[in-house]
């Protein structure tokens, strides 16, 4: 495995630990940290939701801004620069004592969060051999992904103003690090060619303009959007879902996600592993999402002598089957041109981050005539259902070679 650890591995590794981190800090101290604020358990709910959307909307727009800077100006820049500024979000968030600062703070984090993953998986497949692109994403995914379980360990050990705090230090501790990691040789190609073929690098609203692209790069988005249902939604709201459940004792939030993201650790693992025994990618996602499906109505079918420990590992077991996550990036990266590679790579997961919004906003509406439960049930049965439905629109990308331009 010697040969996989590059420094670009490293780097995108580390890089998305941090990134994790930071991203899951909010959905762990929610409940302390709006209370500590002066808010009741109905406001805690409905300025949580508002807070966790502002973060992916922030994310939404930075997506796509880091994405065409990638294309534009290199892979690396890019992963410093979006380090640097949620690292700053967040030890801002630290010493907020108000909703409209939390607020503020959240979604200068939120644009911060949505560069590190796609210019690191750009990065890193771009600089292995075909064969072997799935390996080092694998390697970033599960490094990166732990970095939610030691945000539930330290979430649930320290004050939500401490952690934040600990999330904003473990970024400028990286930046220190400094990892000698050349830029993508493809890049630099894609450079020096673009003025002898007019190639347009970053041209984000291509993507658009292309029947082609643009169902390729809706279909990728498609495919991403039930593990931030799961994150988002099931696992956010775990402390009010389990009390619907008639869970015997409270739950909390960080313990949810710890759980839920150590089972993606191994998730990822286990994906990416398959991928590569099978040469194939899109049938691994396919089971992936059957099992995801199975796993949501064994955790709304919960007894109401369930208790914690029971909701905890069922938190786990729908982690495990969201780790497709790492081959979903990998396939958005492997399905465009080196000049709009990493555009998509960055923008693609971020608009899946960013559906919490308008799925959050169809759950609200449909608790106005439904529980808790049910409303949950139809989010997700309809983006699981349109997720299976676009792997096959989509091209297996285990075999590609990345050395060509979109035109």
């Amino acid at each position: 495995m010697k040969k996989f650890f590059t420094p670009a591995v490293w780097l995108a590794s580390l890089g998305y630990f941090v990134d994790i981190f930071d991203l899951l800090l909010f959905s762990i101290v929610r409940k302390p940290s709006l209370a500590s604020l002066g808010l009741n358990e109905a406001d805690q709910i409905q300025k949580g939701l508002m807070l966790h959307n502002l973060q992916m909307t922030g994310m939404l727009v930075g997506g796509v801004f880091w994405g065409v800077l990638a294309d534009k100006r290199g892979r690396l820049s890019v992963l410093f620069a979006s380090i640097l500024l949620y690292s700053l979000g967040n030890i801002a968030n630290a010493f907020v004592h108000s909703v409209e600062a939390y607020a503020v703070c959240r979604l200068i984090s939120g644009l911060g969060l949505a560069g590190e993953l796609g210019a690191g998986i750009t990065l890193v497949a771009e600089s292995l051999p075909k064969d072997q692109r799935g390996i080092g994403t694998l390697i970033v995914a599960t490094i990166g992904v732990s970095g939610a379980v030691v945000a539930g360990v330290l979430g649930e050990t320290f004050d939500w103003r401490t952690t934040y705090l600990i999330g904003g230090a473990l970024g400028f501790a990286l930046l220190l690090l400094r990892i000698n990691t050349a830029e993508s040789l493809l890049f630099k190609g894609t450079q020096q060619t673009q003025g002898q073929h007019h190639i347009r690098p970053g041209n984000f609203l291509s993507l658009f303009t292309h029947r082609n692209r643009f169902k390729r790069f809706a279909h990728c988005i498609l495919v991403g959007v039930p593990i931030w249902f799961v994150v988002g939604t099931l696992i956010q709201l775990a402390p009010e879902f389990a009390k619907y459940l008639g869970v015997t004792e409270p739950v909390t939030a960080g313990r949810a996600v710890m759980f839920c993201y150590g089972g993606l650790v191994f998730g990822d693992f286990t994906s990416g592993a398959l991928s590569q025994v099978l040469k194939h990618r899109l049938r691994v996602i396919r089971v992936f999402l059957i099992a995801l499906a199975l796993s949501i109505v064994a955790y709304f079918s919960l007894g109401r002598a369930a208790s914690p420990r029971t909701f905890y590992w069922l938190c786990g077991i729908m982690g495990y089957f969201t780790g497709y996550w790492a081959l979903f990036v990998t396939i958005a990266a492997e399905q465009f041109g080196t000049n709009l590679r990493a555009t998509v790579a960055t923008s693609a997961p971020n608009f899946v981050r960013a559906s919490v919004v308008p799925m959050s906003l169809v759950f609200a509406a449909l608790r106005k005539n439904h529980d808790i439960a049910t409303a949950a049930q139809w989010v997700g049965a309809a983006v699981l259902l349109t997720a299976l439905i676009s792997t096959f629109f989509l091209e297996d990308t285990f075999q590609k070679d990345l050395g060509y331009h979109e035109t």
